[in-house]
């Protein structure tokens, strides 16, 4: 690690970070408003009444909007992995690239070709063509999250795929290991749900703020009704597929896992955090005590039962996965001492393989000693499509990089808190739900004053704990931008630091502009409220 340029990685993450956190502003809402949409306008052609329609015009009008800008980011960002992480480029071969592919030229493809016939379509073509319209652009928006997140699972958990020591890349043998990992899956069903809570949210909150303006009234509670059932029905798989994601988590990245309740030391029956604050995080593997809160609420068993759905099992902590462990199956878990040591021993052997391959090649001797490179480059070559030794060696390439085991522990505050706010606002979301369709039904709405600030307060927070969620997603492997085989000091394009700078703070300033854009365009449009329409 003498030779890493700290400075270029940690601005390039920030760069990165920053670009991820911005097109995650306008990601969500556009994936929660177009199936929103689509179920109000196939309300409007079910029943034929016009005020539907206006309200189906309405919020399209909004997620135009939010649409546009964050397309801008999102091509940013994918050019980002050349720029700023070329290294990563490669060694991900045709892995990462694949889904990317597939995103643009199916579902990007999809969702533009059929989004001018969703806002321009309307009295040019029948109802029911306009319909199946808005939900293919419904369709291909959630179409193009799947690939996206498979790409990104396959980074927490890589699988289909062999390494080719020839090229230094890895390159995908199965195709359907890497789209149906339980990461994948999991993933992709969390990730939209919370999407389409926000956008939820977002549909009640400006619904409440009509009605506490008393202007466009029944329009306002008719976006609650779908709004709430969409939103209260979403919550729940939501809390479903996190539930999931935290028992995978548990078994492929236990190290994040530990960070997310704070836990330093393993234990069975191991209880969940519900509430707590820290009193003190210490780095040091050899002085950390047992995890220490100021404040906490936990409920007993809990942690166990959602790892492993035993709540008797043994949950490792940080020290534990740092000196190694016996899970709750009884293997012996390897310490990051040993596995440093074999993710060396792979290091060494791809760079053995490329020594006698070239001395092979290079050879000005006799015709004996270049036989002998290549018998030796044979042997090494044979050790990369062994399964014992990639199980047992290559593994553990990434943790080869480093020789301090306290450089592979994550930022535990952030893990902790991102995960336990997250939880919070998800419970916060399915309370405002209920409350909104009950009251909305019983048309008590417009009396619950208190509520109608709630819903209208609420909306910045679905946002947050979209943003904690990544968050916790990102920053709780580091430090790996391959789980366990390549870390990200490995993974930066040689560059300056002071050109990251530069094109960090340019990024800054150009999507705060767009972000001040939206904001200003959209409270006109909602100021402006929805268009009076006939019937199609």
């Amino acid at each position: 690690m003498e030779n890493v340029d700290f400075a270029l990685v940690d601005w390039s993450r920030l760069q990165f970070a920053v670009t991820a956190m911005f097109h995650w502003i306008f990601v969500p809402l556009t994936l929660g408003l177009t199936v929103s949409i689509a179920i109000m306008e196939s309300i409007y052609v079910k029943t034929g009444k016009p005020e539907w329609k206006k309200i189906t015009k309405f919020w399209m009008t909004l997620f135009g909007i939010n649409f546009a800008i964050g397309v801008a980011t999102g091509i940013i960002l994918e050019f980002e992995f050349g720029t700023n992480w070329s290294n990563y480029s490669w060694f991900v071969g045709d892995i990462f690239g694949a889904p990317l592919a597939i995103e643009g030229i199916m579902a990007f493809f999809m969702e533009s070709t059929f989004i001018a016939i969703m806002f321009f379509g309307w009295n040019k073509v029948s109802k029911r063509f306009h319909l199946v319209s808005t939900w293919l652009v419904a369709f291909g928006a959630n179409l193009s999250a799947l690939w996206i997140l498979v790409a990104n699972a396959w980074m927490q958990y890589p699988a289909g795929m062999r390494f080719n020591p020839d090229t230094a890349r890895n390159e995908m043998v199965n195709f359907w290991d890497v789209l149906f990992s339980p990461v994948a899956i999991n993933k992709f069903i969390h990730t939209i749900t919370s999407g389409y809570v926000l956008a939820a949210i977002f549909v009640i909150g400006i619904s409440a703020w009509y009605i506490l303006k008393k202007r466009h009234v029944l329009f306002a509670k008719r976006s609650i009704v779908v709004a709430a059932v969409f939103g209260l029905v979403m919550s729940l798989l939501n809390v479903y597929s996190g539930d999931e994601s935290a028992r995978v988590i548990a078994r492929v990245q236990p190290m994040k896992f530990a960070a997310m309740e704070g836990m330093y030391e393993g234990q069975t029956n191991a209880p969940l955090v519900a509430i707590g604050f820290m009193e003190k995080v210490n780095p040091d593997t050899e002085n950390i005590n047992e995890r220490e809160f100021a404040f906490s609420i936990e409920i007993p068993d809990m942690l166990s039962y959602m790892a492993f759905l035993e709540a008797g099992a043994y949950v490792p902590g940080i020290k534990d996965l740092i000196h190694g462990y016996t899970d709750h199956e009884g293997n012996d878990v390897l310490s990051y001492g040993e596995r440093m040591e074999r993710g060396r021993i792979a290091i060494q052997a791809l760079h053995d393989y490329k020594e006698a391959k070239k001395n092979a090649n290079n050879s000005m001797g006799s015709e004996m000693v270049r036989i002998s490179h290549m018998q030796k480059a044979d042997s090494l070559e044979a050790l990369f499509t062994d399964p014992a030794w990639v199980d047992n060696y290559f593994a553990y390439f990434g943790y080869g990089y480093y020789d301090d085991a306290r450089d592979l522990i994550p930022s535990v505050p952030v893990a902790f808190y991102s995960f336990h706010v997250m939880v919070i606002l998800a419970g916060l979301f399915l309370l405002i739900f209920v409350l909104a369709l009950v009251n909305v039904l019983r048309d008590k709405i417009e009396k619950r004053k208190w509520l109608l600030w709630l819903a209208v307060l609420a909306i910045p927070l679905p946002y947050l704990a979209g943003q904690l969620g990544w968050l916790l997603a990102e920053m709780g492997r580091q430090p790996w931008v391959i789980q366990d085989l390549m870390p990200t000091i490995s993974a930066v394009t040689k560059n300056s630091a002071s050109n990251v700078q530069i094109t960090f703070w340019l990024f800054v300033g150009t999507f705060t502009i767009l972000l001040i854009a939206e904001l200003k365009i959209m409270l006109h449009v909602i100021k402006k409220g929805p268009k009076e329409e006939g019937g199609h």
